[in-house]
């Protein structure tokens, strides 16, 4: 019966996190994320009883039918939704906490090639955007969000913000007080300076030929 209860929970948080979800029967028939969450569940509980090959085939035909690659070894916990999912690959040694949201195209890979923990470890209520890349054993702190197309190789406070190629937190919430604190960002300081160094130099080239004309 507890599977029913898992099951009926992740739907429920599918109903709460996307309001394109109109019915049942469309989760139960239409949503890949829902579908790769159910063979993993499958898969893992195979893994942990040390089951050779099948664990992997079942991960394997997953893969095949939803476009989302969860290792059999990855550990999911409660309420994950993954939203879309093609191209989602979620490594080996990766922890995922309770009522995460990952988009599509995420990867949660690995930089070592030996067996360890490689993969990294996000905390409750992480929301990871589309094509973002979360990679090596890193910790991601609880109820942070990660931007589209961000590539993180660090880990990161709790109530994060973060953005980027490197990943950088840009901002930090306080949930006693509901503040969010903006830290200084370089690098985007840098190329906003850029920008308005290259726009006065074009519009002094163009007056100058508009002189000469």
């Amino acid at each position: 019966m507890w599977v029913f209860s898992k099951i009926h929970n992740d739907i429920k948080v599918i109903y709460q996190c996307d309001p394109a979800a109109h019915n049942v029967f469309e989760i139960l028939f239409a949503y890949p994320g829902f579908h790769a969450r159910q063979f993993h569940r499958v898969a893992h509980t195979l893994y942990l009883w040390h089951i050779p090959f099948f664990p992997r085939f079942v991960s394997h035909i997953s893969r095949f039918l939803t476009g989302i690659e969860i290792h059999p070894g990855a550990t999911l916990g409660e309420g994950v939704f993954i939203d879309h999912g093609m191209g989602v690959v979620i490594g080996e040694t990766a922890i995922v906490g309770d009522y995460v949201t990952i988009y599509q195209g995420v990867t949660l890979g690995g930089t070592s090639l030996q067996k360890v923990k490689r993969h990294p470890t996000l905390g409750h209520h992480v929301v990871v955007g589309v094509g973002a890349k979360v990679i090596g054993n890193i910790t991601i702190g609880e109820n942070t969000r990660i931007g589209a197309g961000s590539v993180v190789v660090k880990s990161s406070p709790p109530n994060s913000t973060i953005v980027g190629n490197p990943g950088r937190v840009v901002a930090v919430h306080d949930p006693e007080t509901d503040t969010v604190m903006k830290l200084p960002d370089p690098e985007g300081e840098k190329i906003d300076n850029l920008e308005k160094r290259v726009s006065e130099l074009e519009a002094r080239l163009s007056a100058v030929e508009g002189k000469k004309e």
